[in-house]
């Protein structure tokens, strides 16, 4: 590490060093939202640009540690919302739509999950940040997974297939967006059957799938 600057206060290890760079762009993010740079982190903590970069790659790498450093309390809150949900296809039912309906007023999880400047689906939905989002979403409910056969080793493909529903009703919410007991049917109806059916799409058929014909 190197004790360049830092207003006198040189940090005793990375790890300080990381905790105090993140400190300075979460009141960053506090006075502006994501409108600032490497450059203003830099000047606040009174060290150069390359001291930074040493540590993120760049303003949206920056972005998103601090977002993910962020989101506790809003998982906490949500698991205290799900606390009396055992179900699973219910749990991720509610799950998906409460997330949606809090999005505009967390404004770390918007930063997160609203594509665009350095949110996680602007690197796609599959993305190790998006990916580890929403398995410690989906790690605060409490539901037994695996009466639905989804197991430690497909649990995975699950958050993904939430993740991916989650990016569409982001990306398009319908045309009058969808809210209320009314989203929560439309992901009753089309969702859950998909979660309450995974114990068969994993136990395979033992056939085989032709291969596409190009006429």
């Amino acid at each position: 590490m190197r004790t360049h600057g830092w207003s006198g206060a040189t940090p005793a290890s990375d790890d300080e060093a990381v905790e105090r760079i993140l400190n300075a762009a979460r009141r960053r993010m506090d006075q502006s939202g994501k409108d600032f740079n490497i450059s203003d982190v830099a000047r606040d903590l009174g060290v150069t640009r390359q001291t930074v970069y040493r540590y993120f790659a760049g303003t949206d790498a920056l972005l998103i540690a601090t977002a993910v450093a962020e989101i506790g309390p809003f998982l906490d809150s949500l698991a205290a919302h799900l606390a009396s949900i055992h179900e699973p296809a219910e749990a991720v039912v509610e799950g998906i739509a409460h997330t949606l309906e809090c999005l505009p007023d967390e404004k770390y999880v918007s930063l997160l999950l609203t594509p665009g400047r350095a949110g996680a689906f602007s690197a796609g939905v599959t993305s190790d940040v998006a990916l580890s989002f929403g398995r410690a979403l989906v790690e605060r409910f409490d539901v037994d997974w695996r009466s639905v056969g989804i197991t430690d080793d497909n649990l995975d493909e699950m958050v993904e297939f939430m993740l991916r529903i989650f990016q569409s009703l982001v990306i398009d919410p319908g045309r009058p967006p969808r809210s209320g007991a009314e989203l929560r049917g439309f992901l009753r109806r089309w969702v859950a059957p998909a979660i309450g059916s995974t114990h068969d799409a994993a136990s395979p058929s033992g056939g085989t799938t032709p291969a596409c014909r190009i006429s």
